[in-house]
Parts: structure tokens; sequence; C-alpha cells
């Protein structure tokens, strides 16, 4: 059986009014028009109004049944007092809607939009968006030419979006060319970290709160953020400067002079008044890396304007503003420094909304290979010259870059000086053989005061008596002090699992690091706890 059609709409107390004269038949009126559509039958009009417009609601009413009596006008009064009072419309259209019987199995609701104030308009939208009103959004236009009359146009809504392929498509689009911006463009692959941009972009194009990123030196915390505020920049986000500082190049009197300005005459060698960072932040984005770095008295001012987006420049008497947007970077576990006492607990709180730990270069063996091409082509772009590996070249420098003997301590600038170095010693752009190999050789040399430092820690003392270490092997020996050398000096136990299965875990489809690692050092009687 059909379906009854029932509209729904406010009356239009400007577009549907009119004279009582023969005259007004001769404009066009949205509610009615909708009645003059030879191929639309509407079995029901649920005309919505307020008391104020009694008059006009009952002449609109007679006018409809005139040109249309199969339509059924039923007349509500609403009891808004504002019509532009967003609070009170929605409120009443909530209520009615509660109180409406809606029966769906039977009748088709369309609920028209053109009529009301704009903000009765969006209160419909947004009822018939969350199902209060269980229908179609309406939309009527007036004749575009004069031989169509004055019954207009119309159209529906459908407000599921899935049925509008190329509209979600391009949601999506934007959501992934954001993420794919954030990383440059480069294929990672591994899981955490992709998924962990996924989280930034939607955090950096839907909020203004303070940003943490947390990470070894060189895992790409400056690089990050400054691509977070270009992708803030190209959505309209904000409309000031990226400005950058580490911390850790901040001391005395020049710490909160660089960051909050200062006065003339605010201390000796003051000869000028100087805005300061933050101000020069204003409408934009601040990064301070190495926040951890800051003292105290610093912390509490940069909490203070990171809350009130307000500060005294140092030796002023008057407060100056800046709203700007906040990221942070820190290759310190702040929360130690807290439980220390070198770090502001509330500062910590404020900045510890959207808390980012960025891995390093060991922790992603996967994507050292996309980075090698990304960081080839940059080389490329920069110089004006192509540089490539010859196959056996780069099979020889992956064998090296992602085995545990190359520590990339340095992380990514590690990784991106050794690409420039092969680079810049390619011959006609091909990095050859004899290149790789003196580069591997230059990485163990710069890298050889660190191998030492983790032997010094591969020590089995303490962890056997004499007894139970004259039953291993010194074969086994030798390898369970390396392993134990990468688990002293890795966070977790998954993070020492990546390094030392960095090889055979490429090969699995789920591979479970922690677990491989945990049964190994059971075979000494040994717990991650013991070693770490």
């Amino acid at each position: 059986m059909k379906k009854k059609i029932v509209i729904l709409g406010f009356l239009g107390t400007q577009l549907d009014g009119g004279p009582r004269t023969p005259a007004r038949w001769e404009k066009w009126r949205p509610s009615i028009s909708l009645l003059q559509h030879e191929d639309l039958v509407v079995d029901r009009f649920e005309l919505l109004a307020s008391a104020h417009h009694d008059s006009l609601a009952r002449q609109v009413a007679e006018d409809m049944h005139a040109i249309s009596p199969e339509t059924v006008v039923q007349r509500h009064t609403l009891p808004i007092s504002d019509w532009w009072d967003f609070e009170d419309v929605y409120s009443q259209l909530f209520d009615f809607a509660r109180n409406y019987h809606f029966d769906t199995e039977n009748e088709e609701y369309w609920i028209h939009i053109t009529t009301g104030t704009h903000v009765a308009q969006i209160c419909l939208f947004l009822m018939t968006e969350a199902r209060y009103f269980p229908g179609r959004l309406l939309q009527t236009s007036p004749p575009r030419r004069a031989a169509s009359g004055k019954t207009g146009d119309y159209v529906l809504i459908d407000l599921d979006l899935s049925r509008y392929d190329q509209i979600a498509q391009r949601f999506s689009n934007a959501q992934r060319e954001g993420v794919e911006f954030l990383k440059s463009g480069i294929a990672t692959r591994n899981l955490h970290f992709n998924l962990l941009i996924d989280e930034i972009e939607h955090v950096a194009a839907r909020s203004r709160a303070p940003m943490l990123l947390m990470g070894p030196t060189g895992a790409g915390k400056s690089f990050l953020a400054r691509r977070v505020y270009e992708l803030k920049k190209a959505r309209h986000l904000v409309d000031g400067a990226f400005v950058e500082i580490n911390c850790a190049t901040l001391h005395g009197d020049g710490a909160g002079s660089t960051l909050f300005g200062h006065v003339k005459g605010a201390f000796t060698g003051a000869a000028s008044d100087r805005p300061g960072l933050l101000r020069t932040a204003h409408k934009g984005l601040l990064f301070l890396d190495e926040i951890g770095e800051l003292g105290l008295d610093e912390q509490a001012m940069l909490l203070k304007a990171v809350e009130e987006k307000r500060f005294l420049p140092m030796g002023g008497d008057h407060e100056v503003r800046s709203d700007f947007q906040l990221i942070a970077g820190t290759n310190r576990d702040l929360a130690r420094e807290v439980a220390a006492g070198r770090f502001r607990e509330d500062l910590f709180a404020r900045i510890n909304l959207w808390t980012y730990s960025l891995p390093g270069l060991g922790d992603r063996p996967e994507d050292i290979e996309p980075n090698l091409d990304y960081l080839l082509a940059q080389f490329g772009a920069e110089n004006g010259a192509m540089v490539r590996f010859n196959s056996e070249a780069r099979q020889q420098y992956m064998r090296f870059a992602a085995s545990p003997d190359a520590l990339w301590n340095g992380n990514f600038r590690d990784l991106s000086a050794s690409v420039t170095r092969m680079a810049t010693l390619a011959d006609a752009g091909r990095i050859t053989a004899p290149i790789v190999a003196a580069e591997v050789g230059r990485l163990q040399r710069q890298w050889r005061p660190l191998a030492e430092g983790v032997k010094a820690t591969a020590s089995l003392d303490g962890l056997f008596d004499d007894e139970a270490l004259k039953q291993i092997d010194l074969f086994d020996r030798m390898q369970l002090e390396s392993v134990i050398a990468i688990c002293r000096q890795s966070k977790t136990m998954s993070d020492a699992g990546r390094k030392l299965f960095a090889a055979s875990r490429l090969g699995k489809a789920k591979p479970n690091d922690a677990d491989r690692l945990k049964k190994y050092l059971a075979r000494f009687g040994l717990e991650w706890e013991q070693i770490s």
C-alpha cells in the first residue's frame, strides 16, 4: 500500500502572506505552492505557527483547502516567544516532536525548510538529522521562468549520506589527504605510527587544545609540529605564524624575555621593548620543543598564558594578550619529572590532553625503506639531480639498516645524514655497493662508543650465581648477553622484541615480539622485570 504524504513546516509570515485580494494568487507562496503541483498529492499538511500569526495561519489554511480539498490542513500553535532564539525554538520543536504521533509504517514525512526564520530552519534540519522528525527534508524554490506558472520547484533531501557516495567520498578523501600530508607522502608501514597519525589528523582538524609530542631526539617531533601547523593553515584554522623554540637553549633572564617579552629597562641590557615569542605566535601555533627544560618560573607563566591567553612581559605592569595554539615536545618522561619536582603538575595536566609518543627509527625498522625513498627524492629536489641505489647496493644497505648492529641513536637525523652522504658521493646519480660499504663503516665508527656502552650493561652478574653460570654454554651466554643489552636500552618488552626480531617479524602476519622474547628469557629462568 502506498504511504500517505505528510508535510510538516512553518508558516512563512512573509512569503506565505498577502492581502485578502485575488492579487495574492499572483505571487509565489512556498507552503501553498506545494499543493499546486499536479504530480504531487499531499494527504496532510502540519502547519506550525505562533499565536501572534493566528490570523495569517487561518487564511493560509483556507487557501490550501481551496486549491486542494483532499489535503487535511492541521494548524499547530507553538508558544515560541522569540523566533531568533535558538534554545527557545529548538525546545518547542523538541516538545512537539516528542508528543506527535509519527506513523512511519503508513505515512511518509517531508520536513519543509524553506519557510520560517533561519534559526527555525536550522532547528528543523537538526531535528530531522537526529531522527526526531523521521523524514526527509523538503526544499522549495520560486519559478525560474514565467512560463512555469506559480508553483515553482521542490526537491527532497535525504540525510543518509551513504546514498551520496560522491559526497561521502569527498569527506573521506579530505581526511586521507590530511593524513598523507602529515606523513609527507611517506608510505609508512608501521601500524602503531599510522594509527597515531590518523588520530593526530582528527585532533588537528577539530581541536585547539594543547598537544604534547613525546619521543627521543630526532624522532621527528619538530617536523610533525610544523606539518600540523601547515594542515591547520590550509584548513583556515589558524591565521598567524608558526613559531618554534628549543627550550634547552633558554637560560636565566633570557628565557622569560624570549618567551614573554620585556619592557625597556626590565634588566641590564634591555635597551628597548621586546614582544616575545608568545605574542609573535598570536593567532598561530607555538611549538615549544624540550619543554621539560623550562624553569619552574617560566612554567608558571606559561600555564597562565595557555589558560587565560594573557601574561605579563618581564618588567611590565600591564598584561598583554596572545591567542596561540600550543604544541609541546619532550624527550623526557614528564610524569617522572613531576614526581621529582622538576616540572609543574598543573602545567603537565594542562598540556597532557592530547599526548602522542613518537617511536624512534629503531622501533620502526619496516619504515626505513619508505623513508629512504623519501629522503632520496628530497635530495634530488633540493639539488636538481635524481639519485638512486643500484639493486645490490640497496639490498646491502637495507640488511645493515634493519639489523641489530644499526643503533640509529640519532633516529631520523642519522638516516637523513647517511642518505645525504651517499647521495653526494654518488657518481652519475647511482649509489653503488662500495659507497654503501664505506657508509656502513662510517656509521659503525660513529656508534662504536654507544655500542661499547651497551656491552658494558650486558653483564649477567646478579642474574645467576656462579654455579648456574657454569651450566650455560659459551654460545648461549654470548647470545643472552646481547639480548639483555638490547632489553636494557629499550623502554618495554615490545620495543626490545621489535629490535631483536626485526627481520623475521616482517614475514609474520601478526608478529608477537613480546611473547617471543618472554619465551626466550623463560628458557633461562628470567623475566623482563629482572633485567629491565
